[in-house]
């Protein structure tokens, strides 16, 4: 009898050990993908297939063929092959927290995420650790820019705002430099139209751009609004889209969760 019953009590710290190694391995893992391959440039990875790198001189030829203003010898890149408007939006942050300037934003046709573009971002710095700081910083905030990125097998919803634009959203959309922006993102293409006539009829706010498969974008099934006004309209705008998307996905092709936590 006593034999049995140290076997039971055995038994159950054998489970709770197992349980708790789980976790920990997943978390063992994590760390392992993110370990620096021995390369100085390397700075990190994040959500999205991002890498976040740094060339503290960029070569004088290239330099000149990427046309880069001369003082800023170092760059920062930001590359990923889903979630364009995720890592503009980061981007957009990064600018305001070091002393960079965006000097490329490029939307590459890659339908690995499903429907929509990769990225590349390319910031300038006169010092080298000011272009790394952007892109740790970048990095950092995808997690919350994919918040309100939602998907399933039929399409994707990406939706983005900011109370206080900067220049990475300046230089990629046209929107005005400190004023509410928000990105608006339907695939397939015909949702998308429909979120964004929804958004401009629920609330005052100025279109800054429009963009569809065979104008604007990178020939993706897509349709990309890009809305700026009042803080408040241009966030009940992104809202009353992100909700009507939704339910059209869903209807395509069931639950499209969110990658992260949503953030609007």
């Amino acid at each position: 009898m006593q034999d049995q019953l140290i076997e039971k009590v055995m038994d159950e710290i054998k489970k709770r050990m197992e349980t708790a190694a789980g976790p920990a391995a997943a978390a063992e893992e994590t760390v392992k993908a993110a370990v620096n391959p021995g390369i100085t440039e390397f700075v990190g990875t994040a959500i999205g297939d991002t890498i976040g790198l740094v060339i503290a001189n960029v070569d004088p030829i290239l330099h000149e063929k990427m046309k880069i203003d001369p003082k800023y010898r170092s760059i920062g890149i930001l590359g990923a092959r889903t979630g364009a408007g995720p890592h503009i939006m980061a981007a957009d942050e990064a600018v305001k927290a070091t002393n960079t300037e965006i000097v490329a934003i490029e939307l590459a046709r890659d339908t690995k995420g499903g429907a929509g573009h990769g990225s590349l971002i390319i910031f300038g710095a006169e010092e080298v650790s000011d272009a790394r700081r952007a892109i740790e910083v970048a990095l950092k905030e995808l997690d919350r820019t994919f918040g309100d990125v939602y998907a399933n097998d039929a399409g994707h919803l990406e939706l983005q705002y900011t109370a206080r634009a900067s220049y990475a959203i300046n230089k990629a959309f046209g929107a005005p430099v400190g004023k509410a922006f928000g990105l608006i993102v339907g695939a397939p293409a015909a949702i998308g139209v429909l979120m964004a006539d929804t958004a401009v009829k629920t609330a005052s706010v100025e279109v800054v751009g429009y963009a569809s498969p065979a104008g604007g974008t990178s020939y993706s099934n897509e349709v990309i609004l890009m809305v700026t006004g009042d803080s408040g309209a241009v966030r009940q705008s992104v809202i009353s889209a992100r909700e009507v998307g939704k339910k059209l996905l869903e209807a395509m092709a069931g639950p499209a969760p969110s990658a992260t936590t949503p953030y609007i």
